[in-house]
Formats: C-alpha cells, sequence, structure tokens
C-alpha cells in the first residue's frame, strides 16, 4: 500500500537541504520563530503538536509528521506520516487507519480514521529505535522520546540541522506549548529527558546541529 523506498529528493551539490526538528516545548512560547522555522526545506513536527494558533512561534508549514496510533491527527495531502514503529500496533495502525478503520484498544484512545496521503507514508524499522536508544542515549530512560527520534532521523537525511522546541520551562517543567500546565512537578516520564538535551547540546556545542532554546 506504501512506497517501499520514500522519496525525500536527493541533495544536490547546487542546493543545501536545511532541516528543522520542531519539538513540542512550552519553551516555543512568544519565541517568535515562526517564520525562521518555515524557511527550511524540510520541517519535522510530532505528535499533537498544533501551528493554527501558534504560527508566530511555531510556523505554518510542515513537510514530515511524525505520530503514533496514540496521537494521530489528520494531515494535508504534501506532508510525510512519519511512524517509529517499536509494537505491533504501530505496523498494523497506518494501513488500517486509511483504508478501514483502526479499533484496536491502547493505553488511551486511538483514532481510527485519520486524513493523510498513502504515499507519503514512511513506516521506520523498529531497529532504529533500538539503535537510537543503544548507540544514542546507551540505554538510558525506557525508550527515546519521539522527539529525540526525529532528532536523530534528520542528522540522517539533512545537511543542516536545526532544532526548536525541546528541553524544560525555566521551573524544569517538561510541558507543551498548546497545554495550560496543571501539574507543576511535569516530568519527562519514562524518558530519559535530562539525558537527551544534554545530548542536543553536545552536538550544538560541537556545531553538528543548531539549538534554539526558546523564551
Amino acid at each position: 500500500m506504501f512506497p517501499p523506498i520514500p522519496n525525500l529528493g536527493e541533495p544536490r551539490p547546487d542546493t543545501c537541504r536545511t532541516c528543522a526538528v520542531v519539538g513540542n516545548s512550552v519553551n516555543l512560547k512568544g519565541s517568535g520563530y515562526g517564520s525562521l522555522i518555515d524557511h527550511h526545506n524540510i520541517i519535522i513536527r510530532m505528535n499533537a503538536g498544533p501551528t493554527k494558533g501558534y504560527e508566530e512561534d511555531v510556523g505554518t508549514k510542515t513537510t514530515h509528521h511524525v505520530m503514533y496510533p496514540e496521537s494521530a491527527v489528520d494531515l494535508d495531502n504534501s506532508t510525510h506520516l512519519v511512524v517509529f514503529a517499536f509494537k505491533i500496533q504501530d505496523l498494523e495502525w497506518p494501513i488500517k487507519a486509511l483504508t478501514t478503520g483502526f479499533y484496536a484498544t491502547s493505553y488511551r484512545k486511538v483514532t481510527p480514521k485519520i486524513k493523510a496521503n498513502k504515499d507519503l507514508v514512511m513506516v521506520l524499522n523498529p531497529a532504529f529505535m533500538k539503535y537510537v536508544h543503544e548507540v544514542w542515549l546507551k540505554r538510558r530512560g525506557t525508550y527515546p522520546s519521539t522527539g529525540f527520534m526525529a532528532l536523530v532521523l534528520a542528522l540522517h537525511i539533512c545537511d543542516e540541522v536545526d532544532v526548536f522546541g525541546f528541553g524544560a520551562d525555566s521551573n524544569g517543567n517538561w510541558s507543551h506549548y498548546f497545554e495550560v500546565l496543571k501539574n507543576k512537578k511535569y516530568g519527562s516520564g519514562i524518558h530519559s529527558g535530562t539525558n537527551e538535551y544534554t545530548v542536543l547540546k553536545q552536538l550544538a556545542n560541537e556545531k553538528t546541529i543548531k539549538l534554539y532554546k526558546g523564551s
């Protein structure tokens, strides 16, 4: 149903393929990064992070959207749906969600059907998550966050990688720009947020990526 090899466009000597990896951190609020983010060739967003109503800070364009059955949203016809598969449902869901409907249960409610271009679907081998967890994070955390996985993917397919919307707020809370924080001690859950952000800062210090820390 899906193309066996996604067409990402071959890099050419006369062009530089720039990527923006846009996380969902609250530090995007008031950042004014919107136009800067939209200037990139490839813009990767994840899960339920919206753009409508937040355009000034997060931009409007999306070329690749990473999500799971539990965080599914509708996509426009030009956006790649990216799934970092790591459980059986993640392999079943894209096909059923775009055809007959996905009616299995999970740890939270799953939207049975979504809108997306079936010719722009990428399902990554579960070995990719294992590689990120073992090589990049030294097995810290239960498994990598979606944002960190998106960062490593970008490093594999892009010439220049800029990172937005990662990390905790000034009070150490790992909240989202589109939510009102009720729990004042909101952590990064099963993910090793602190270790992931340490890797981000190291990559930035080495000038492998450019890290925009937000407001």
